[in-house]
């Protein structure tokens, strides 16, 4: 007898165990799809959304339990390294004044070179022929039949118009080329910016309070008498007594702009507006012009003033952030790269620093769909 039940277990057909397997993975393929399709029920009511939407709300900032569950004498040996984590915040803080100190040193270094850029956009100074010989990438080079054609056709656009001065609409170029910048831009604001000559950084003196100051030079015109619009941005770096493990390096604390000298009728930063009022009693209906303020580019030079406590409402808060985004850009990377910022190669570096989010979905989504493709029990919607 048990000679026949082994002859029965090795004379079982290989494909019936197929079989059997297929119809386990079919079990397991149904009640992940039923679980699958009760998470979708749950994700969809607003009820159990809401709780646990309440219990996330909860546990954020809150402690894990492990430190509470802690001996006494290891949680005191961690008071003693936070302790020190302290003082690490106050050397670090060290080391941000010593690159101040270190970026007020290497700007009169680079200054006479953006001097000289300055006097190349305005005019001022004819580079020579040394001078302006630029040697193009690989990609760029030209084949010489090309470079014939580019040739003749850059002369007779010389003899169509009147040879330029300088680099026209260089600074307006750069902004209108940077997003950032870019959506300050209102229409009203280009004819003034052709005449902005040059932007300078300006760093705080040794032994005073860490800052920055942007100038914006301009020619004469005829929107205001200033010749240099000025923002300061006063910085901090060092950490605060109350939360000094949120220290990252110097912060910009507050920014001071400047007063424009408009011309009379010039304000683009204003605008007048007609509204009609009808009397309540008599009915009778006046009309009552009223200056209010108009969406510009020069609006950055009057910042929200930060009060003394500190507070602010929401509105004003959102303005400074952005406006401290534009500072540091503005100092950080527009002055020094103008020129790349001005011919859009910059741009290209800034894009290449970030992934196309969009596309990584998409490449998972393929990636999903391939997957499905190959899988012998994936069965397309109907």
């Amino acid at each position: 007898m048990a000679d026949l039940d082994n002859k029965d277990q090795t004379e079982i057909d290989p494909a019936d165990m197929e079989d059997v397997e297929e119809v386990e993975e079919e079990e397991t393929g149904e009640d992940n799809s039923k679980a699958r399709q009760l998470t979708m029920q749950m994700m969809q009511n607003p009820q159990i959304l809401a709780a646990l939407q309440e219990r996330l709300d909860g546990l954020v900032g809150s402690p894990s339990g492990y430190m509470e569950s802690l001996p006494k004498v290891v949680k005191r040996r961690v008071n003693a390294l936070k302790n020190l984590q302290v003082k690490c915040a106050h050397i670090e803080a060290k080391f941000y004044e010593e690159v101040h100190e270190l970026e007020r040193k290497y700007a009169a270094l680079y200054q006479p070179l953006f001097d000289k850029r300055s006097e190349i956009v305005r005019a001022a100074y004819e580079p020579t022929d040394e001078e302006c010989e630029w040697k193009p990438d690989e990609e760029e080079e030209l084949t010489e039949e090309m470079k014939e054609k580019a040739k003749v056709e850059e002369e007779k656009k010389d003899e169509e118009k009147e040879d330029p001065k300088g680099i026209p609409e260089f600074w307006l170029t750069v902004f209108k080329n940077v997003d950032l910048l870019s959506e300050m831009l209102q229409e009203h604001d280009e004819p003034i910016l052709k005449h902005l000559q040059d932007i300078k950084v300006k760093f705080s003196d040794a032994g005073q309070p860490m800052s920055f100051t942007l100038e914006f030079h301009f020619e004469p015109n005829d929107f205001f008498t200033n010749t240099v619009l000025t923002k300061t941005y006063k910085m901090r770096s060092e950490p605060d007594e109350s939360d000094p493990f949120s220290f990252d390096g110097p912060e910009i604390m507050g920014c001071t702009g400047c007063t424009i000298e408009w011309n009379k009728g010039k304000n683009i930063t204003l605008k007048t507006i007609k509204k009609k009022q009808k009397h309540k009693g008599r009915g009778t209906v006046r009309t009552v012009t009223k200056t209010v303020p108009n969406d510009s580019f020069f609006n950055f030079f009057s910042p929200p003033e930060v009060p003394e406590s500190g507070e602010m409402d929401e509105d004003s808060e959102a303005v400074l952030a952005a406006d401290f985004e534009i500072g540091h850009f503005i100092r950080e990377r527009i002055v020094p790269r103008a020129v790349l910022y001005f011919t859009g190669e910059a741009i290209e570096d800034d894009d290449d620093d970030y992934d196309e989010e969009g596309e990584e979905a998409d490449d998972e989504e393929g990636e999903e769909e391939a997957d499905e493709e190959n899988d012998p029990d994936y069965e397309p919607k109907v």
